[in-house]
């Protein structure tokens, strides 16, 4: 059996997202994936409580943070991974495709100073790519669909999937972003499905389907191949792709996806002070699909 990382799940009630403490018991070193930088957007209010709140049971268990890892540029939360790094001197891991993501993202928003070669990553994955959280060994599996630079970490016997798939009760991720795409996405979940049965499988976000009050974000391979009620088997790439267009056509952009995105492209760092030396998000007017038809 692989090695069994501790884990500890904080939920945010704000943006329906999970960040994971994961460690290694023998060494104590640890990772935290997610991790979110709250954002009030009324007025534009930025505070960091959720995320001390995990350095702080860090600190409680005598963890050593070395990584502040992203499954994806998200588009609902501001990531805190920016704010790990210079809290604990972490570094800052993403997918190798997160440049794509980046150069669609820096021209919708017209922020030439951000660079769109990753550098501001620490670490740029590729698919299959090991790297040590302490004793154990980390995974990663390029996982797009959802974004063409999603990722799934599988340390030890968990694997931690971002927004690809998500708890059995509520099915798989939207793939409507630039650069989504639902045959990828098909492929990609089949690919975590094709993992041992008991591989514990750890979601991004739990929106809380009717008839559950509860969030929820820890499943197996095994439930999953056997209730999700996207990717249940006998469902087919193509009966899969029919669904998540129909489905993607009639959601609307997540609230928070201008500003999410022009931090998130910056590895969860702000953009830089202006010349009256305060910081300014920008939102560009008519560039974004979901407007009135």
């Amino acid at each position: 059996m692989p090695a069994s990382p501790d884990i500890q799940a904080f939920f945010d009630p704000q943006t329906a997202t999970v960040t994971y403490l994961v460690s290694d018991p023998a060494t104590k070193a640890a990772a935290i994936i997610d991790p979110v930088l709250d954002y009030e957007p009324k007025a534009a209010h930025l505070a960091s409580t959720s995320i001390d709140a995990v350095l702080k049971a860090a600190a409680d268990k005598g963890l050593k943070i070395e990584w502040a890892l992203d499954t994806h540029a998200h588009a609902d939360h501001l990531s805190a991974a920016d704010y790990v790094r210079a809290k604990t001197g972490a570094k800052v891991g993403i997918g190798a495709r997160i440049t794509e993501v980046q150069k669609a993202f820096r021209s919708l928003f017209h922020v030439e100073e951000t660079a769109s070669d990753g550098a501001v990553f620490d670490a740029l994955f590729a698919d299959d790519e090991h790297f040590a959280l302490g004793a154990l060994d980390v995974r990663v599996l390029h996982t797009p669909g959802h974004t063409p630079a999603c990722i799934t970490y599988v340390i030890g016997d968990a694997a931690f999937v971002g927004d690809t798939v998500f708890m059995p009760d509520y099915g798989t991720a939207r793939a409507d972003f630039p650069g989504g795409d639902a045959a990828a996405l098909y492929r990609s979940i089949q690919r975590i499905l094709a993992l041992p049965p008991q591989t514990r499988i750890f979601t991004g976000h739990d929106y809380l389907p009717a008839g559950r009050d509860k969030p929820a974000w820890e499943s197996t391979v095994a439930e999953q191949r056997a209730r999700n009620v996207h990717v249940h088997e006998g469902v087919t790439e193509d009966a899969f792709v029919q669904m998540r267009k129909a489905r993607d056509a009639t959601l609307a952009p997540p609230v928070l996806i201008l500003p999410s995105l022009q931090v998130n492209i910056r590895a969860g760092a702000l953009p830089p002070p202006e010349s009256d030396g305060h910081r300014y998000l920008k939102l560009p007017i008519n560039r974004l699909g979901g407007g009135p038809k």
